[in-house]
């Protein structure tokens, strides 16, 4: 019997989409303590950036080419960038420490992106 729930969505068997989902729940729990004019400020921009990650590793698995794959991963990978940075950004600012663990999911999950990336690279070279 084919599970039609897991066909119908690959990325949700990939660690690093899994990985990702947990590192927006992080995002929303240590931005939800900033200050409230960061609301539609920074609080808003991290929420967005961390949502972006999983968005593109789940839009790529859906497309029908690996350089579209390749494309939505490297997007994944910049958003990831992009939220690291705007984490620093915070930290700096003042708004709380960026926790350990979601400093070494960050970095986690960039590996992961990395591997998944060299991996379609490879097979899409052999081909």
């Amino acid at each position: 019997m084919v599970n039609r729930e897991s066909s119908q969505r690959p990325h949700e068997d990939l660690s690093v989409w899994q990985q990702a989902m947990s590192l927006v729940e992080e995002v929303y729990v240590c931005s939800s303590t900033y200050p409230n004019d960061e609301r539609f400020g920074l609080a808003a921009q991290l929420r967005r950036a961390a949502i972006s990650v999983p968005s593109n590793i789940a839009e790529g698995a859906a497309r029908r080419s690996t350089p579209e794959y390749l494309r939505f991963l490297s997007i994944a990978r910049g958003s990831l960038s992009e939220l690291d940075t705007q984490l620093q950004i915070a930290d700096r600012l003042g708004y709380g420490r960026v926790p350990l663990d979601v400093k070494t999911r960050i970095g986690d999950i960039f590996a992961m992106l990395t591997g998944l990336m060299n991996a379609l690279q490879t097979r899409e070279t052999a081909r």
